[in-house]
């Protein structure tokens, strides 16, 4: 049962920036890494029970105080993003991670979980090591619940313990917008065709949800299609101030905002199910992201996967837990293939039109060029009889008889036998010749020469006119007998 996926394998994902779409359960808490890692399971990144792969809150954020809109915009807004008076939540104590409050919990976790699979105490015989057998299994596999001793409940064995084997490590893309871009991605269960033709009155609810201030606007970035019939919309909201001044609402900002439960409920009746921001990690929020490996992964196995990560300035090495999360990311891998594959296309087809157009241009360019040469003949005609009407009654002039020498002197070079005209007179006279012999061998029949074919023709003339003069003759010497037999039966008669 020692099954694996097989160390760190490449997926970049992309879209969400993270395993986060296609889920049913999203982490409340404001996920500054941008939504890497939200399963179902409780989530990867953003997982506010530390299990397996989970931690508290985002990273890098000391409170997940969501202080409402209007804090940090200026005074423009009443103190509040709209006027929605939100209040804010206490803070959050903890590390990092979020992880030092629950340490203890989770160090008697793992010593219940080795005490399950290696000396279970429930039976007190020889069962009980078929039974750390079964747990080892349950473990292996990710399910299930760990019996070990009367005293103590059982340990759950979900995919997120040390010991499951179905789990391994892929890379998604880092995301390059910065906070004060204020980009948050609202995933939805519709299809992208729905939602493109829907656009304007999805800006419209949207607007509607965040207070419908008359200052504030809502602008599309993105939409992009998913699998499972599901869309990513980005989009920003922008505020104007009396002076006529705009900025963006800071991406965490927003993405408090939508967070809250109101708003949150409002946008889930708008089909929305998840939101993310997608803000870039500080240098120091990815090295501590990278320095320790995530609950459940051997850090052999997390250090590999830095190792042979294909671009360390783009990817970061995700945990990918269960076939559900295999599945989800070889689905959105899908995608962006034939989304790929459907650019691919246009593009052929755009190269395609152009070829054709290129080469209408050419024909039409040449067809130009021709029209221009016989234009520029006929002006060059008119222009020379006009010159000659003009000069017409003047005696040459100087430089008229400098062009005439010229001219005689290029008609001369011309006409020379080894020059020019001589050269073409002999290129000429060899392309008759090959035409005759190649005419020659092509019908295999003989040609005669003009000439003869004259004499012969005039000889055949001749002839016919002989044979119509004899005709003739004999058609009188016919007449002529029968009159002599008329006259000879008229006297025997």
């Amino acid at each position: 049962m020692a099954f694996n996926f097989g160390g760190a394998a490449t997926n970049p994902a992309t879209g969400l920036a993270g395993p986060g779409f296609g889920t049913t359960t999203t982490a409340a808490a404001p996920a500054g890494f941008g939504g890497f890692g939200t399963t179902t399971t409780g989530g990867l990144f953003g997982n506010t029970q530390n299990k397996g792969f989970g931690f508290s809150s985002g990273l890098g954020t000391g409170t997940t105080a969501a202080a409402g809109f209007g804090t940090g915009l200026g005074t423009t807004l009443g103190g509040g993003f709209g006027g929605f008076n939100i209040q804010p939540q206490q803070q959050q104590q903890g590390s990092f991670f979020g992880q030092q409050a629950q340490a203890p919990a989770q160090s008697n976790q793992l010593v219940h979980t080795a005490n399950a699979l290696s000396a279970p105490t429930l039976l007190g015989d020889e069962r009980d090591a078929i039974l750390a057998k079964w747990n080892q299994l349950q473990a292996f596999w990710g399910t299930g619940k760990g019996y070990f001793n009367n005293q103590l409940p059982p340990v759950d064995f979900t995919q997120e313990n040390p010991f499951c084997r179905f789990k391994a490590v892929g890379y998604s893309c880092i995301p390059g917008s910065k906070d004060e871009d204020g980009l948050v991605v609202l995933a939805f269960n519709k299809k992208e065709a729905d939602v493109r033709s829907q656009q304007q009155q999805l800006v419209e609810s949207l607007h509607k949800v965040l207070g419908g201030n008359q200052t504030l606007t809502v602008n599309v970035e993105g939409v992009k299609a998913l699998p499972d019939d599901q869309t990513e919309v980005v989009i920003y909201v922008v505020e104007r101030s009396p002076n006529g001044t705009s900025k963006r609402i800071p991406a965490t900002t927003l993405y408090n905002y939508v967070e809250q439960a109101n708003t949150k409920a409002q946008l889930t009746q708008l089909a929305v199910f998840m939101s993310v921001t997608r803000t870039e990690l500080s240098p120091a929020q990815l090295k501590q992201l990278l320095a320790n490996a995530p609950a459940g992964v051997d850090p052999i196995i997390w250090e590999q996967a830095k190792v042979d990560n294909p671009d360390a300035d783009k990817l970061i090495p995700v945990p990918m837990v269960g076939f559900k999360e295999l599945l989800r990311r070889l689905k959105i891998q899908d995608q962006m293939t034939k989304q790929h594959q459907s650019r691919v296309d246009i593009i052929s087809n755009d190269i395609s039109e152009l070829q054709k157009n290129q080469a209408t241009t050419v024909a039409k360019i040449a067809q130009y060029k021709r029209k221009l040469m016989d234009l520029s003949h006929r002006v060059l005609q008119v222009l020379i009889k006009q010159e000659i009407q003009r000069k017409s009654g003047y005696a040459i002039q100087v430089d008229e008889e400098h062009l005439r020498v010229q001219l005689d002197t290029i008609q001369c070079e011309l006409n020379a036998p080894t020059q020019f005209k001589g050269r073409l007179n002999e290129l000429m006279s060899q392309i008759r010749m090959q035409n005759h012999f190649g005419a020659v061998r092509a019908e295999e029949r003989y040609s005669v020469d003009g000439d003869l074919l004259r004499e012969i023709r005039q000889h055949l003339k001749q002839q016919q006119e002989g044979l119509s003069q004899l005709i003739s003759v004999i058609k009188d010497d016919v007449e002529d007998i029968k009159l002599i037999e008329h006259g000879l039966l008229d006297r025997l008669g």
